[in-house]
């Protein structure tokens, strides 16, 4: 078979690091040692002088070489990554100040964090950790609707099963494009690029401990449709609408018409993934008399129309 690739070429190789710590998720551990070495047939079949070296490393096997990428997976549990063994962090910053590219998936973005490795820098985490990295890592600039973001020399991915986007976009960053979606096609995994706000659901906060807020809110999800009046809130719940917006979001994170669109958009969600409503039908059962209005707010949030949405999910 000719190529235009010449004989003495030298190939290129990425040395790869997979960081097995305590609790991480054993099936993307394994399946992304597994996604390099198919990048590596892919590499082979385009022709590319480019191989990767994957190895699993459990954090006892920690080597000062300097290796070219090193990832830390997901986990199922908080024990470890909450409190990471300060070896690890130490070695990460080692690795990072001598050149090689630093990638998390979900909770890994923790361990990142505690290096001292995410100041100054955007990130994101699974959706469903968001309030606890924000707890943790106040100063931090988090984007949990990202799926992906990718500053070159650290890349964060958010869902549990986005270390497969990962992985594709480290085979793309390392070696090329084509061999990203050549490793894409044989995974049969769509390259396109999305967003983890796709796949958020909202979930409010209701363990603050300010009863006079946790009953606005529930008020709120029984009344979802109608006009949200701050005044009246404020009223019956004996307190100035200052102190309500105030205690509200503290409690909440959100302001009372923030929180109410969070709301409105996860119960149409719901509609739209459940039902045969028209986008038109779900505006008026969550609250919105205009449309217009309702397929704004729902893209602001969820990064797709009504009607994509329900393409993609229902």
């Amino acid at each position: 078979m000719c190529s235009d690739v010449s004989w003495d070429s030298e190939i290129s190789t990425t040395r790869v690091v997979i960081v097995h710590y305590p609790q991480a998720l054993q099936s993307a551990v394994f399946g992304l040692e597994e996604a390099f070495q198919l990048a590596n047939r892919a590499c082979g079949e385009l022709a590319l002088q480019h191989s990767f070296t994957p190895v699993v490393y459990d954090c006892t096997q920690l080597s000062s070489a300097p290796t070219d990428l090193v990832i830390l997976p997901p986990s199922l549990q908080q024990d470890y990554y909450l409190k990471p063994d300060k070896r690890l962090l130490t070695w990460l910053q080692q690795q990072h100040q001598q050149g090689a590219v630093l990638a998390s998936a979900c909770a890994g973005s923790f361990i990142l964090a505690a290096a001292g490795l995410l100041n100054g820098r955007s990130c994101t985490t699974h959706w469903g950790l968001a309030e606890l990295f924000k707890q943790h890592y106040p100063t931090l600039s988090l984007r949990p609707e990202r799926l992906l973001i990718n500053h070159g020399d650290i890349v964060t991915a958010g869902g549990m099963m986005a270390w497969i986007d990962l992985a594709l976009e480290l085979i793309g960053q390392t070696a090329n494009a084509q061999a990203m979606r050549a490793v894409g096609k044989m995974l049969v995994v769509d390259t396109s690029p999305r967003e983890q706000r796709y796949y958020q659901q909202f979930r409010p906060n209701l363990q603050h401990g300010d009863q006079p807020i946790l009953a606005i809110q529930q008020q709120l999800s029984a009344q979802l449709a109608q006009a949200l009046s701050v005044q009246r809130l404020a009223e019956q719940a004996c307190m100035s609408q200052r102190n309500l917006l105030r205690r509200f979001s503290k409690a909440t994170g959100f302001s009372p018409q923030q929180y109410l669109q969070r709301l409105r958009v996860q119960q149409a969600c719901e509609l739209l993934e459940s039902t045969t409503q028209s986008s038109e039908q779900i505006a008026q059962a969550v609250g919105y008399q205009d449309h217009g209005a309702f397929r704004k707010t729902f893209i602001r949030v969820m990064g797709l129309s009504p009607a994509a949405f329900r393409r993609r999910f229902a």
